[in-house]
């Protein structure tokens, strides 16, 4: 019985939520701020008692220790964003966030740029270490705009804008086939759960 009230709650819901594709209603409205609600009211605990508690609270009042009261005062700090008075208080904790991602700006030149620059300088004898030699050096010289695109330059550049558009269809694909993926598993939800159609 209990099995069978859940079923009928979520594909009442997910109904709700595909309600959205005729337009914005009041059934659409109810499941977005439901998900919203239950989000929070899970988030919320959850990251009190394995965050705070195990990060916080335990190694500062319990095993005393009173270095980790730096990082305490800061995400303290995060919180006056919320007084109109004191909001000002909010931007030294923001300053040094931006200062620890500045930090990582090496480790992404690592991870991307200089990864990149070694497979460049592989032997060209392969095609798809040639196809990345020629990708990286027409997409850069694209970029170079104290020259202007025309001629054989701006005919290797049109290269690559061939590679640009090809790398974001597929990141576009690979985004959109996630989407799919999940619109299947409720249609499937739907018809097999719910109405028992399919098995």
């Amino acid at each position: 019985m209990t099995e069978t009230i859940g079923i009928w709650i979520a594909a009442f819901l997910t109904l709700c939520m595909f309600s959205f594709l005729y337009k914005d209603n009041p059934f659409y409205k109810f499941a977005e701020h439901l998900f919203v609600g239950v989000s929070m009211g899970y988030y919320i605990p959850y990251t009190f008692y394995n965050a705070f508690i195990p990060y916080a609270y335990e190694p500062l009042f319990l095993k005393k220790e009173y270095i980790l009261i730096i990082p305490f005062i800061i995400g303290i700090m995060y919180w006056f964003r919320f007084s109109s008075k004191y909001s000002w208080i909010s931007r030294y904790p923001i300053a040094y966030s931006m200062g620890m991602v500045g930090m990582g700006v090496p480790m992404g030149m690592h991870a991307s740029v200089l990864v990149q620059m070694r497979t460049m300088m592989l032997p060209l004898n392969s095609i798809n270490i040639i196809l990345i030699f020629v990708g990286t050096i027409s997409i850069l010289l694209y970029f170079f705009f104290s020259k202007a695109h025309k001629g054989v330059y701006g005919k290797f550049t049109s290269i690559g804008i061939w590679f640009m558009m090809v790398g974001f269809g597929a990141s576009f694909g690979y985004t959109v086939m996630a989407r799919i993926s999940l619109l299947i598993g409720r249609v499937q939800f739907l018809l097999g759960d719910w109405l028992g159609l399919i098995k």
